[in-house]
């Protein structure tokens, strides 16, 4: 079953159980998804595959991170919230992200193959390292991990 069947089945669990958080999460990815379709000019009847869904999520989930930043910074605890209950929602379609200390190796060893010895390539080490990863590490992780190397 693809993950847009999965988010789907979700959203009838959601509406049996009664569950408005999950239910209006849910609602925001179909429509998210469904706007993805039209812009890539396919119909809102098709299905993304795997990959776009998890953009889509990526993209949603980023979304409410900056929300809750800006709020938390204006004192507005009472919109953050919401905010963070749909977050947790969202992150468990996501596949868990590597760790510090699993992004590590990976760097090493993407330094030493691309042959980088001075902090001038740091760009082009974070990008490798990052398609190396293809989505499964966070940027800022990565960059740190990476600056850490030329420390």
């Amino acid at each position: 079953m693809s993950l847009h069947d999965d988010i789907r089945t979700s959203m009838k669990e959601a509406m049996k159980a009664k569950d408005e958080v999950r239910l209006r999460t849910i609602r925001s990815i179909m429509t998210a998804c469904t706007n993805e379709l039209v812009a890539t000019g396919k119909t809102p009847q098709d299905k993304l595959d795997d990959d776009g869904t998890l953009a889509v999520i990526k993209r949603l989930a980023k979304q409410r991170k900056e929300s809750i930043t800006q709020f938390e910074a204006a004192g507005r605890i009472d919109l953050s919230e919401p905010e963070k209950a749909e977050l947790v929602i969202l992150e468990a379609y996501l596949p868990t992200m590597m760790t510090i200390e699993q992004i590590r190796p990976v760097a090493e060893t993407k330094k030493a193959e691309l042959g980088i010895e001075d902090k001038s390539k740091i760009g082009v080490l974070v990008g490798a390292v990052m398609k190396e990863l293809a989505g499964k590490a966070e940027g800022g992780d990565v960059k740190s991990v990476v600056e850490s190397l030329f420390n």
